[in-house]
C-alpha cells in the first residue's frame, strides 16, 4: 500500500498537478491539506475518474483538507475530540477515515504565526486536541496521522536553525507537543527514508530556496507500531515541487506491506 500527503496550497489552481501526480505515481491513499475551499467546491469528480473515493472538508477560503482513496473509504470523522476554536470559529484542519484496513487522518496543524501571538497558544491547544483524538481512537490496527504539522521535529530538519531563532515551528513547546504524540503511541516514519540526506518538505517561494535546498521538514507521517513496522520505503517527491505553478510543498510517501484483511 502507498499513502501520501500533500499540503497543495489551494487546489484550484493545483487540480491538474494533483491529477498527473495521482497517475503517476499511484498512492493508494492521499492525505490533502490546504484547500482553500468548501467542502462542496472540492473537485471529487475529477478525482473519481482516476479511480478515487473522496472525503473533504472545507469551511471556506482558508484552511481544509481531504482524503483519496482507491482502497475503500469508510467512518469518516470531520474535526478533534474537543478541537479549539480561533476567533470564535472552527476550522477545517482534520478528517479521519478508515482505508484499506488503516485508520488515516489527514491534519493541517495551525501555523502558530509567531510565539507571543494568540495564534500559537492556539496551535498548542489543537496539538492537544490530536493527541486526545489518537488517545480515544489507537488500537493494535494500523494507524497512522499525516499532514503539514508546521513543527520540524529536530534543529536538522530545517536548513539552518541560526535562522529560525524567536520564530515559530522550532520552539521548544512545539517540540514537545509532537513529543507528547510519540507519547500516546505513535512515532516518525522518517527515520525509515531511504531517499535525501535532508527530506525537507517545504521550501518558501523567495527565490532560490528551493534549488539550494533552504527548506524545512513540516510534513509528516505519524504511525502506530502495527503501521511503522510495515513501512517498506519512505520519501520526498521533489520532482512535484518543481516547474511553474507547483505548490510550496511538495508530497510525502510512505510505501507500505501489510497483511492482506
Amino acid at each position: 500500500m502507498r499513502i501520501a500527503t500533500w499540503n497543495v496550497n489551494s487546489i484550484a489552481p493545483r487540480l491538474p498537478r494533483v491529477l498527473d501526480w495521482l497517475e503517476h505515481s499511484g498512492p493508494d491513499v492521499l492525505c490533502l491539506q490546504e484547500l482553500k475551499g468548501t467542502t462542496e467546491a472540492f473537485p471529487a469528480e475529477a478525482v473519481r475518474s482516476l479511480g478515487y473515493e473522496t472525503a473533504a472538508y472545507g469551511l471556506g477560503r482558508w484552511n481544509g483538507v481531504a482524503i483519496l482513496s482507491r482502497v475503500g473509504l469508510s467512518s469518516v470523522t470531520r474535526g478533534l475530540t474537543g478541537q479549539p476554536r480561533f476567533d470564535d470559529a472552527t476550522e477545517a484542519r482534520a478528517i479521519g477515515a478508515d482505508c484499506g484496513g488503516v485508520r488515516v487522518w489527514s491534519v493541517y496543524v495551525p501555523n502558530g504565526r509567531e510565539p507571543d501571538n494568540p495564534h500559537y497558544a492556539y496551535k498548542l491547544e489543537w496539538l492537544e486536541a490530536l493527541r486526545q483524538t489518537v488517545l480515544a481512537e489507537l488500537t493494535e490496527a494500523p494507524f497512522a496521522v499525516l499532514g503539514d504539522f508546521n513543527v520540524a521535529p529536530a534543529d536538522e530538519d530545517v536548513w539552518d536553525i541560526t535562522a529560525f531563532a524567536g520564530s515559530t515551528h522550532v520552539t521548544e513547546p512545539e517540540r514537545t507537543a509532537l513529543g507528547r504524540l510519540r507519547e500516546a503511541g505513535l512515532s516518525d516514519v522518517f527515520p525509515r527514508a531511504l531517499k535525501y540526506d535532508h527530506p525537507f518538505s517545504y521550501w518558501d517561494y523567495r527565490s532560490g530556496n528551493f534549488p539550494n535546498n533552504r527548506g524545512m521538514r513540516i510534513d509528516l507521517a505519524y504511525g502506530n507500531s502495527a503501521f511503522t513496522g510495515a513501512v517498506t520505503d519512505s520519501y520526498v517527491d521533489r520532482e512535484a515541487r518543481k516547474g511553474k505553478g507547483a505548490s510550496d510543498h511538495a508530497p510525502v510517501v510512505v510505501d507500505l506491506s501489510l497483511p492482506s484483511n
